[in-house]
């Protein structure tokens, strides 16, 4: 799998990456497209305001270590790759790039937006809103790092 090393400082710049993919045509580094990718940080991003499913709070007692052993690597741009993800957060293979950026595009101005309360993350716990949106912009780094851009030219 090739892959490419990113670091987001905001939600923005994620959009504006995949953006930039969807305008110079990119190739499959990992499994997802680029629909793919922003279905499942575009679901995952919702969860924070709409909340997880009652069972991913299971793992509220291992929460400590998990947020100490990959929370660091995630957020320095070392996730690890081919962690399984739950099935809710699974993209179909049949989607438009277009169509999920615009709707990723609509997540990140909903949580930018949003006030309200933010859910406990399955795997880091409570939060603050902006290491949350921190976290996020990590993840997109970790799975848009994976779409290689076609050369212009």
């Amino acid at each position: 799998m090739q892959r490419r090393q990113l670091v987001f400082k905001g939600l923005e710049e994620a959009v504006t990456e995949c953006q930039a993919l969807l305008d110079s045509g990119y190739q499959r580094g990992g499994n997802w497209t680029l629909a793919q990718a922003c279905r499942h940080l575009r679901l995952t991003q919702d969860a924070s305001i709409d909340g997880y499913p009652p069972w991913m709070s299971l793992f509220a007692p291992v929460r400590p270590l998990i947020r100490w052993l990959l929370l660091p690597r995630l957020l320095r741009g070392d996730s690890p790759a081919g962690i399984r993800t739950a099935a809710i957060f699974l993209p179909p293979e049949d989607m438009q790039d277009q169509v999920e950026l615009s709707e990723f595009t609509k997540s990140v101005e909903r949580f930018q937006r949003h006030t309200g309360y933010l859910y406990p993350h399955p795997g880091f716990g409570k939060l603050e809103r902006s290491q949350l949106e921190e976290i996020h912009a990590a993840h997109a780094a970790h799975h848009l790092g994976f779409l290689l851009p076609v050369p212009i030219r």
